[in-house]
């Protein structure tokens, strides 16, 4: 007892919790030393006493030298670096300010987790960090009663008594991944965790005191946002990750990814040398992500084959090996991807899509066929219920333009139109591949081909309207990969445009389009046997545009061309 007075009297604790204490030790001191309680209580008072109160690491960096860190760290990322040199700044010139509460959002492999590390380094804070995937049970973050046998507090004090100071970088990896049961739900516990006008007075249920949590700095990692919960979501700054251009791939390879390899299987300077062309090999037929990791896999692969080289000949001397795009092959065998593999034939019946996955941007093809039958709508390649119901609306949009197109009357009830995603293995759904799907079905119909070197992506109404949709840099950044030189999207994403890397849109002609007839009208290539039916495709845009609700000139095709 004198022992824990003695450390009472050296520890500086909130007012309340010191008079918790002092009532703790009261009443220890009137049981027996060897009781179950007596235990409980000297536990809990270790808790208390063990809790970094008023304990802060201070940031001796200056914003420049902060800023170094990050760009040492990582390649690229802007948004996120801009974010934390701000709150930096904001700190230099007020005292007291509340930490952020940032959530990183992006595919896997894009360094969510790794800039977590990099930012407790640039504000020289201690890093502790919570993986959340798959707790279940809310007294995970809130902790037990104490009551209970083998009672603990929440993983958060758990976590800054680690950390031994008040204000750490905590990393809440994989936040979208909470789940629930009979016990209680943990993103409910979450939201006092991280509400910024809250988290100053955080009740844990074991500590039974306020605990203030408002110097720490909290950034959660999620792959998708939708199954974060939506009050969870708003109490969170969201940054967005996309993914990397493949210029940003080189750089990280280069200068992380290598060294970081060469070391981990033992290999010194300069006795590996990875050319630009062997690297861009690996990129290109050897991954296709958004990330870096199965880059960082195959440049491993690589090592280790190099390093049973250097054993098997043993130490004759040093040994150079040079990796060129030649010699890739040699190490990792047959490539895996084909790049530009929409490069190509111009076909009937083809149109290229863009479409949003967990990770990141991915090209989809959507084939059509017609032959003979009795009108029915064939649809395969496991398609969700929004993608089934676009190409319904296609069908109709196409029914209601046959006269333009020149198709006679009731054209569709002696055939069947099939429509198939290939990869039937693979669940699709999503509402961005409307314009894609009336783009194949009007070719398949009016037997013109489409562009083999163009993708698009929007969503379609029944009169022909181009919906937009979300995802675009994404999407974008996947038509780059696949070596795309055009790609079609809604004119109200134009403003989307702006996150866009500018090498990106260098290298593609982004066309806005408001109606589908104008999509048509870039997407199918003059019929050279039938010069009727290029004229009938040309006026057609003038009808879209004399329907709509205003009788201006029609809409330019290409109206935010980047590139000509």
């Amino acid at each position: 007892i004198a022992e824990l007075e003695k450390r009472l009297k050296q520890k500086k604790l909130s007012d309340e919790a010191q008079k918790k204490v002092k009532q703790e030790i009261k009443k220890m001191q009137m049981m027996a030393p060897m009781s179950a309680e007596a235990t409980v209580v000297r536990n809990y008072i270790d808790w208390l006493l063990d809790m970094p109160w008023a304990d802060k690491t201070e940031n001796t960096h200056t914003l420049k030298e902060s800023e170094a860190i990050l760009e040492e760290d990582h390649y690229g990322l802007k948004q996120v670096k801009e974010r934390i040199i701000e709150y930096l700044a904001v700190q230099t010139l007020i005292k007291k300010n509340k930490g952020p509460i940032l959530c990183l959002v992006g595919p896997p492999g894009v360094g969510k987790t790794s800039i977590a590390k990099s930012v407790a380094r640039a504000t020289n804070r201690k890093f502790v960090r919570l993986s959340l995937g798959g707790v279940r049970d809310e007294a995970e973050i809130r902790g037990h009663r104490r009551t209970y046998i083998g009672a603990m507090p929440g993983k958060i004090i758990q976590l800054l008594k680690k950390a031994g100071t008040n204000n750490p970088v905590l990393c809440l990896d994989e936040v979208d991944k909470l789940s629930s049961d009979f016990r209680g739900d943990p993103s409910s516990a979450l939201l006092e965790v991280l509400d910024p006008e809250q988290n100053n007075a955080f009740n844990d249920n074991y500590l039974e005191v306020d605990y203030d949590l408002s110097d720490i700095m909290f950034i959660t990692t999620a792959n998708v946002l939708q199954t974060i919960p939506a009050p969870l979501q708003d109490r969170m700054e969201v940054i967005r990750l996309a993914g990397y251009t493949e210029p940003e791939k080189l750089n990280i390879a280069k200068r992380f990814l290598v060294p970081k390899e060469m070391e981990a299987n033992g290999l010194k300077k300069g006795e590996v040398i990875f050319t630009s062309g062997a690297l861009l090999t690996i990129i290109r037929q050897y991954t296709r992500e958004a990330g870096v990791r199965n880059l960082e896999r195959e440049i491993a692969a690589i090592c280790r084959k190099v390093a049973k080289k250097i054993v098997e000949e043993g130490s004759k001397g040093r040994m150079i090996v040079r990796i060129s795009s030649k010699s890739v092959q040699k190490y990792l065998s047959v490539p895996k991807f084909r790049h530009g593999e929409t490069e190509g034939r111009d076909e009937i019946g083809l149109a290229i899509g863009l479409a949003w996955t967990e990770v990141g941007g991915e090209l989809l093809a959507i084939e059509a066929s017609i032959m003979q039958g009795t009108g029915k709508l064939i649809l395969t390649g496991k398609l969700g219920d929004v993608m089934q119901e676009s190409a319904q609306a296609a069908l109709t949009y196409v029914r209601a333009r046959a006269a333009l197109f020149g198709l006679a009357e009731g054209f569709y009830k002696e055939v069947d139109i099939h429509v198939h995603v290939p990869e039937g293995a693979i669940p699709k759904d999503g509402p961005s591949a409307g314009i894609t799907m009336a783009t194949s079905i009007a070719s398949a119909f009016i037997k013109r081909k489409v562009r083999g070197d163009l993708a698009m992506t929007g969503e379609i109404t029944l009169r022909g309207r181009v919906l937009p949709i979300g995802g675009i840099k994404e999407k974008l950044l996947a038509a780059h990969r696949g070596d795309i030189r055009k790609v079609i999207i809604p004119k109200d994403n134009e403003k989307d445009l702006a996150e866009v890397p500018a090498n990106v849109l260098k290298n593609l002609e982004i066309i806005l389009v408001e109606h589908v007839d104008e999509v048509l009208k870039v997407a199918l290539l003059p019929d050279e046997g039938n010069r009727g039916r290029e004229e009938l495709t040309d006026a057609s845009a003038g009808v879209a545009t004399a329907g709509r609700e205003s009788a201006d000139s029609a809409v330019p095709v290409r109206a935010a061309s980047r590139n000509r």
